[in-house]
């Protein structure tokens, strides 16, 4: 799969330093909003979120966003999310232009990462593909 270097704006909007701000920056590049803005709306609907025994946290834009969260977020704004990979049935779906949809913006589902794949190119700050070995257990797309 193609690579193409993009911090979504982070870099634009002011932040410095690295980040575990994958979801933000996955959401901004496949959305097309501000940096600045998803960082703000994630870190205000993270307030609602409750803290139990297996989540210790809530989500920040910064230093890592809950699946949960990301799913409500982008669920209102239209996108639909399409599961790759089910109990039991182990990896059928692996981050590879040919696996994936050719056409459109579409943020990927990986272990510990969310990524943006942009008409088959993967738009991140690191190639995060493994050599097309990483399995996407699924995928948001508008």
């Amino acid at each position: 799969m193609k690579f193409k270097f993009n911090d979504g704006g982070r870099k634009d909007a002011g932040y410095k330093g690295t980040a575990g701000d994958c979801a933000c920056r996955a959401i901004v590049i496949v959305t097309g909003q501000l940096y600045k803005d998803v960082y703000d709306t994630i870190n205000i609907l993270s307030q609602t979120e409750r803290i139990t025994k297996r989540k210790r946290s809530k989500s920040n834009a910064r230093l890592g966003v809950y699946k949960q969260l990301v799913r409500k977020y982008l669920l209102s704004l239209g996108w639909k999310w399409t599961p790759t990979m089910f109990i039991g049935q182990g990896c059928k779906v692996h981050l590879r232009e040919e696996e994936l949809p050719k056409i459109g913006n579409i943020l990927v589902c990986v272990s510990k990462h969310y990524t943006a794949v942009i008409n088959g190119v993967l738009n991140d700050t690191f190639d995060c593909s493994r050599e097309g070995m990483r399995c996407v257990y699924g995928y948001y797309s508008k």
